[in-house]
């Protein structure tokens, strides 16, 4: 069986397609922003191969899911839930669970309030954050010349027509500039132009270069797949999951200081503009602190904010062997 099966599942009130593949303890896999399950396509197979039964839902907003108009639907609870509501809907009691880029605040935050039902997180590009005692996007950096991306992403219409103006261009802009692959310059040497800052005479996709030839781990089908699946879904409910990160920070409250007390796996690429961002290495560096069993951090050299993409060789070893190490 080389090819994953599709099907929709009702899980937390919503019909959410998943991609699955292989046999075996299950292992659900969480993509980002602007992704789809296709973004785990090398782990499904890798993963079913070794003996576990892969599966990759498109999240809420995203793909062939369905995409709730009001943005309070899109808050961490409902993430968590929807991801508990797949393991029901698969007749499953447990999984481990493996996040990337906003997929990683939903795993490990699944394990964090539902250790019974997620017996394992790996977290892909974005670390464990504990909950701080501000309001997250009271702190997030501007200046007269330019404001951090999630805040350029909060006001509702904004960045849907700025990356549905041309979903091509877009994804091949925003998939290039991420990665690994791209020429780096001095994050901050031109004002304004620190990591993920949108100038505010311009738009999120301004600055980033629109490549004349694609990466060697992107191929045109690729780009072709993610095109297709945005120009059908629209970028909405993806933008939706950065408007609740306030929201989130409240709901949150009853986990301040609390620790994911289940066996982790941090990952993520040195390139990575995720790495770069303010406190991020302090972060990264005190992560056993609120994850008692962290198994290891590993940072792959060269490689940007794809990861399970750019390096999915090294990804799937890594995965594999912490999966059976359980």
């Amino acid at each position: 069986m080389n090819e994953p099966i599709h099907r929709t599942v009702d899980a937390n009130g919503i019909r959410i397609h998943v991609a699955e593949q292989g046999s075996g303890p299950l292992v659900l896999l969480c993509h980002g922003f602007p992704e789809s399950w296709y973004s785990w396509r090398h782990q499904l197979r890798a993963l079913s191969q070794a003996g576990f039964h892969a599966v990759a839902p498109d999240m809420r907003g995203y793909g062939s899911t369905d995409r709730p108009a009001e943005i309070e639907r899109y808050t961490l609870f409902h993430l968590v839930g929807d991801m508990v509501g797949v393991l029901d809907a698969l007749g499953e009691k447990q999984a481990v669970i493996v996040g990337h880029d906003w997929g990683a605040p939903v795993a490990w935050h699944a394990a964090l309030m539902r250790p019974d039902r997620f017996r394992a997180v790996v977290g892909l590009s974005v670390p464990y954050r504990p909950r701080g005692s501000i309001a997250p996007t009271s702190v997030m950096p501007q200046n007269a010349d330019a404001t951090f991306y999630q805040l350029y992403f909060q006001a509702p219409g904004v960045a849907e027509a700025e990356l549905e103006a041309d979903a091509r261009i877009s994804l091949r802009k925003i998939l290039y500039s991420g990665s690994g692959d791209v020429p780096r310059r001095n994050p901050g040497a031109a004002s304004g132009s620190g990591v993920g800052m949108v100038p505010r005479a311009g738009g999120f996709l301004t600055r980033m270069p629109n490549p004349e030839t694609l990466p060697p781990w992107l191929e045109g089908a690729d780009v072709d797949f993610y095109v297709q699946q945005f120009q059908h879904s629209g970028f909405r409910g993806g933008l939706n999951w950065y408007r609740n990160i306030d929201r989130n920070w409240e709901l949150m409250a009853p986990y301040a200081g609390a620790a994911v007390t289940v066996p982790a796996l941090y990952m993520a690429g040195d390139l990575d503009l995720v790495v770069s961002f303010p406190r991020m290495k302090e972060v990264i560096a005190d992560l056993a602190r609120y994850i008692p069993q962290l198994r290891g951090t590993i940072m792959l050299p060269g490689c940007g904010h794809w990861t399970q993409q750019e390096r999915s060789n090294e990804v799937n070893k890594a995965l594999i062997d912490f999966l059976r190490s359980l």
